[in-house]
């Protein structure tokens, strides 16, 4: 789906964007995943998106602010926050389409 269009909608929508870091990441553990995730804020032609990576699943992404990086998955929404944009790894059930992030030419998924 169009990013913008993502963006300002309120449903689930699968969304490819590229953006640029705007914080350092953040580590904490998921209490429905129950696996460590990383998550960073970023800024794109839409506007300001939490990204959200597994990474129980896919490796650690090693951004910092500046970094320009790519980004595929599927943003939801949760008023009162930023969007967010999970599922950016392979989906090890095969029960949702796979995501990633690419950052300097490489791809963690």
């Amino acid at each position: 789906m169009d990013l913008a269009a993502a963006y300002a909608g309120t449903g689930p929508a699968w969304v490819d964007f590229t953006a640029t870091v705007a914080s350092s990441p953040r580590f904490f553990y998921g209490s429905r995943t129950h696996a460590v995730h990383e998550a960073f804020d970023v800024r794109s032609s839409a506007g300001e998106i939490e990204v959200v990576d597994n990474v129980g699943i896919a490796p650690r992404c090693p951004v910092m602010p500046g970094d320009s990086v790519e980004v595929r998955g599927e943003m939801v929404h949760d008023p009162g926050r930023l969007p967010v944009v999970h599922w950016t790894h392979h989906d090890p059930g095969h029960h949702h389409q796979d995501g990633f992030i690419r950052l300097r030419g490489r791809i963690y998924a």
